[in-house]
């Protein structure tokens, strides 16, 4: 294709927060932070990360488990703290899964930064 002008067509922009890949993770890691505050951003990442699963890199598709998982795991976790609360250990449970809810987005946030893949994506833990 050409341009106008018949010189070579520029290259077409795309949104590359929107396209599998490091951007649209570190998108993905920032939406679950931002989700502890407002909420829906939480789910807005993760039907980002289920969209954008195993149509990237190997690596990156590491991230996308590490981050479908987190959310999951961190739900149930939050869940029965929750329910621990009437018994009052829930609150300091509900404060150790968000310590860890936030501790693997940043580890995740630093391997997407380094372009190097999750080591155990099917882990339960950090």
């Amino acid at each position: 294709m050409s341009d106008f002008n018949g010189g070579p067509a520029a290259p077409r922009q795309t949104d590359r927060w929107l396209e599998p890949g490091a951007t649209n993770v570190q998108v993905v890691y920032i939406l679950y932070l931002a989700g502890l505050v407002v909420g829906l951003t939480g789910l807005i990442g993760l039907v980002m990360a289920y969209i954008n699963r195993g149509k990237g890199e190997a690596w990156v598709d590491t991230h996308y488990t590490w981050a479908i998982r987190t959310f999951w795991i961190g739900l149930l976790y939050a869940l029965i703290s929750l329910v621990l609360m009437f018994v009052a250990i829930g609150f300091l449970l509900m404060f150790a899964v968000a310590v860890w809810f936030i501790a693997r987005c940043i580890i995740g946030l630093q391997a997407a930064g380094r372009r190097e893949p999750i080591k155990n994506p099917g882990g339960w833990l950090i």
